[in-house]
């Protein structure tokens, strides 16, 4: 068996061992935090609670690490991988986990890659006290795209790794949009002053 079969086999595993997990407590909770991230909602209002209180770098970071994220993964990574999402049904994932199944492709997870670009830039810029319970929230969204059925395993670590990856290049990516805006006010002042 190839290595490739191997992994999908120990994949589907894994999903399988999640849909059996007995969590009704969880199960209406997760649907709604997953379901909060669609779109990148749930970052969104994050980044706009960050700049309000002062931390305006830390929501630009993780802003720039989310678009960068969403870009690779759904225009450039998604179509590449084609892989077909799980089958709810055959694994008796609850139905009060579900949420809508998305009509794109299952391989990487575009939330994930959003969840853990966004918690992991803005988490750069903030004290530990913020950054952790920021870290744990990434993880969080990203877990419950399995529990509630719509990838495997392996496409919300390959995603989570895309979004890492964005994250480590969204600071340089912010910090030379600012030093460009910076750079051109001081024309912008002089051409005024001269008419």
């Amino acid at each position: 068996m190839s290595v490739r079969r191997q992994l999908h086999r120990a994949d589907v595993w894994l999903f399988a061992e999640v849909a059996r997990l007995h969590t009704p407590f969880w199960d209406r909770e997760l649907r709604h935090l997953s379901r909060s991230a669609d779109h990148g909602r749930l970052w969104m209002g994050v980044a706009a609670g960050l700049a309000l209180a002062g931390r305006r770098d830390a929501a630009r970071d993780g802003m720039v690490a989310l678009a960068l994220a969403s870009l690779t993964t759904n225009a450039l990574l998604k179509p590449l991988g084609g892989r077909r999402r799980p089958d709810r049904d055959a694994h008796d994932v609850p139905i009060a986990r579900h949420v809508k199944m998305p009509s794109s492709t299952s391989f990487p997870s575009g939330h994930s890659a959003s969840a853990l670009a966004f918690s992991t830039a803005a988490a750069r810029d903030l004290p530990p006290a913020a950054a952790i319970p920021l870290r744990g929230l990434g993880l969080l969204v990203a877990f419950t795209r399995v529990h509630v059925g719509v990838h495997y395993p392996g496409d919300v670590l390959a995603g989570g790794l895309a979004g890492w990856c964005a994250a480590r290049v969204a600071p340089r990516i912010g910090d030379a949009a600012v030093r460009r805006l910076r750079a051109r006010r001081p024309r912008t002042a002089s051409c005024r002053s001269r008419a």
